[in-house]
C-alpha cells in the first residue's frame, strides 16, 4: 500500500507553522504540497522549492512589453485557491539525513511572504529570495530548533528518519499528489 509522502509532509509543515511564531501566517489550507520525480538520489542538486502563485506584492497580473500576464491558478479540490506550492524533489529529499530534512522544509516555508499574499519573502538587493544566505541559514536553523523545543509528536515526524530504502519497508513506497509546474500566460481582454 502506498504512502502518502506529500499529505505528511503537509501535516508536518502545518504543525511547524503552528509552533514557530515566525510562521504562523501560513496558512497550509492555501499551500499545496506536490513532489516531483528526480533522476537519481545524489545528494547535490535541488532537494525541494517554494513556488509563489502570484507576483510581487502579491499582484495577481504583471505587465511586460505591452502585454498583462497572470500566473496559472491552482486550486483546492473545494474551490479554494491555492497561494503557493512547495514542491519536494523525490528520491533526493528523501535520502537526506533528518537534520537537513528539516532545515529543507523550514527554508522553504520561510521563503513563503510574511503578508501571505502568494508572493515570496523578499530581502533587499539583487539576492532578493535569500538576502545574505548565511543570515538566511542561521535564521533557518534558529527556526528548526524552536521547533523541534517544542517537542512535537514524533509519530507526525517519524518518516522522515528514513532513506528510501527504510521509508518503503516501514512505510510502504511513498506516493502523493503530482502539481505541473504552474505557467505564466497572458491575460485575455
Amino acid at each position: 500500500m502506498p504512502f502518502d509522502y506529500t499529505a505528511a509532509i503537509a501535516a508536518v509543515c502545518g504543525d511547524i507553522c503552528f509552533r514557530v511564531p515566525e510562521l504562523r501566517h501560513i496558512d497550509m489550507g492555501r499551500v499545496a504540497v506536490g513532489f516531483s520525480q528526480t533522476k537519481n538520489s545524489e545528494p547535490y542538486g535541488v532537494f525541494a522549492s517554494a513556488t509563489p502563485l502570484r507576483f510581487e506584492n502579491g499582484d495577481s497580473t504583471y505587465q511586460s512589453r505591452g502585454r498583462i500576464w497572470t500566473v496559472q491558478k491552482h486550486f483546492r479540490p473545494d474551490g479554494i485557491e491555492y497561494l503557493y506550492i512547495l514542491y519536494f524533489y523525490v528520491p533526493r529529499f528523501i535520502e537526506l539525513p533528518l537534520s537537513q530534512k528539516l532545515d529543507t522544509i523550514v527554508h522553504e516555508l520561510y521563503h513563503i511572504s510574511p503578508l501571505f499574499n502568494g508572493d515570496l519573502r523578499r530581502f533587499g538587493g539583487r539576492r532578493f529570495a535569500h538576502g545574505s544566505k548565511k543570515q538566511y541559514n542561521q535564521t533557518v536553523n534558529r527556526l528548526v530548533q524552536h521547533w523541534l523545543k517544542q517537542e512535537p509528536p514524533a509519530g507526525l515526524w517519524e518518516f522522515l528518519c528514513y532513506n528510501y530504502e527504510g521509508l518503503v519497508e516501514k512505510y510502504g513506497k511513498p506516493s502523493g499528489m503530482r502539481i505541473p509546474a504552474p505557467k505564466i500566460i497572458p491575460v485575455r481582454n
